[in-house]
C-alpha cells in the first residue's frame, strides 16, 4: 500500500517517505512496513533503469530486429518537435522579460534608480539628468552628466 501511495510519485514520494521515516518509529509495524515497502520501491527502481540501459544497449547493436523500431522513430521526431517547441518558448520568454526590463528602464534615475514619469528630463528624487544625451557637436551618445565628450572633446552645455 505504502508503495502505491509513495512509488509512483517520484520526488514526491521520496520526500514523503523521507518525512515519514523520520516521523514513525522504526521498530513499529508500521515502520517496518514503511521501510519494507521503501526497500522494495527502491529495488523495482533499480531494475527499472537497468533494463531500460539493457534495452538501449540491445537496441543500438540491432535496431532493425524489432517491430517497435518505426514507433520509437516517430516517438523521437515527435521528442525533437516538443524540444524546439520548448526552446522557442524559452526564447519569446527570454525575450519578453528583456523588453520588460528595458521598459523598466525607462525614466529610472541612474543616479539613485528612482522611477520618473514619462517626459521628466531630470530625476524628482535627486536631480540627475534623466535618459539617453547625445554629443552637441558629434552626435555620439553621453552618460546623462557628462560635461565633455569623449569622442571629440566638445564640451556640453547644461
Amino acid at each position: 500500500m505504502a508503495n502505491d501511495l509513495f512509488g509512483g510519485l517520484g520526488a514526491l514520494g521520496d520526500l514523503v517517505g523521507g518525512i515519514a521515516k523520520s516521523v514513525v518509529p522504526q521498530d513499529s509495524p508500521e515502520g517496518k512496513l514503511l521501510q519494507s515497502s521503501s526497500a522494495l520501491a527502491d529495488l523495482k527502481k533499480q531494475e527499472t533503469e537497468l533494463l531500460a540501459e539493457i534495452g538501449r544497449t540491445a537496441f543500438e547493436a540491432s535496431p532493425g530486429s524489432y517491430p517497435q523500431a518505426d514507433k520509437l522513430k516517430l516517438i523521437q521526431q515527435n521528442i525533437a518537435s516538443a524540444q524546439a517547441e520548448l526552446d522557442e518558448a524559452q526564447q519569446a520568454a527570454e525575450q519578453a522579460q528583456a523588453a520588460q526590463a528595458a521598459e523598466d528602464a525607462v525614466g529610472r534615475c541612474p543616479g539613485c534608480g528612482s522611477k520618473n514619469p514619462e517626459g521628466v528630463k531630470f530625476c524628482q528624487e535627486c536631480g540627475s539628468a534623466l535618459g539617453v544625451k547625445t554629443c552637441n557637436a558629434c552626435g555620439v551618445e553621453l552618460e546623462p552628466g557628462t560635461r565633455f565628450c569623449g569622442a571629440c572633446g566638445a564640451a556640453q552645455g547644461g
